[in-house]
């Protein structure tokens, strides 16, 4: 029996090193089932390598990554997806000049590929699961709203709700509340609650304040190592994380 059957995504040993330097360092990292993961830490501590690894956007030098048992390291950034690893990054890739209803079409996985969407009827399915995407993440009432209208935070949604409508088992955001007004930050976080009953989310984030709102864990990264994990009140209470995060 693998000790790692029970964590969604099970990280052991993982480095990666760009010319001699060590963006990751040996990295080991167990994320649960449901839970909600927040990665806090310095720039250049290896944050986002850390996500680009776990989608294949970067190939690690060394160590295993296992996402619901199965080994990432060796597969495509497409392989990854169709395994059920959702990826937002820092700046939205929506179709601006599409309405809400056509992104989350678009994005709704029977439409793969140009031929896939050009034969893509809008069956009841389609239209009731866009509309619980759409109610999820608070954009219900702009469905025909052209994306390219909507506020920076409705914009993240979007984005999300984009990645929503492919049931990731992994969701993954890279810093989403960045750029957001206090209420949109505050629904974000009511959001992402949501969100990670039935899937594991692992959010890279600098707001300490929604940190607290929202992880169950939060590991923090400093130099390509864990300094420490736990709940946010251990972390907060740890004397390297005090050192090298808090202190500054």
């Amino acid at each position: 029996m693998d000790s790692n059957t029970d964590f969604t995504l099970a990280i052991e040993d993982l480095t990666v090193s760009f010319d001699g330097f060590k963006a990751v360092d040996s990295l080991n990292f167990y994320l649960d089932e449901n839970e909600l993961h927040v990665v806090i830490g310095p720039n250049g501590a290896g944050k986002t390598t850390v996500l680009d690894l776990i989608c294949g956007k970067t190939k690690s030098t060394s160590g295993s990554i296992k996402f619901l048992n199965k080994e990432l390291t060796k597969m495509s950034e497409h392989q990854i997806v169709n395994e059920g690893v959702g990826r937002k990054f820092q700046t939205p890739s929506i179709y601006e000049n599409l309405s809400v209803l056509e992104n989350l079409e678009i994005s709704y996985p029977h439409g793969r590929g140009v031929y896939g969407s050009l034969m893509f009827k809008r069956s009841d399915e389609v239209l009731s699961k866009i509309k619980e995407i759409a109610n999820e993440i608070m954009l219900q009432d702009d469905l025909e709203t052209e994306a390219g209208l909507l506020s920076h935070g409705q914009k993240q949604w979007l984005e999300i709700g984009m990645l929503l409508i492919q049931d990731p088992q992994l969701l993954m955001l890279d810093e989403p509340v960045a750029g957001m007004s206090v209420k949109e930050r505050e629904q974000t976080a009511d959001l992402l609650k949501k969100i990670c009953k039935g899937r594991s989310v692992l959010v890279i984030e600098h707001d300490m304040e929604f940190v607290e709102r929202i992880a169950h864990k939060v590991t923090v990264l400093h130099q390509g190592k864990i300094l420490a994990t736990g709940n946010m009140e251990e972390v907060q209470k740890d004397p390297k994380v005090i050192e090298v995060y808090l202190g500054h």
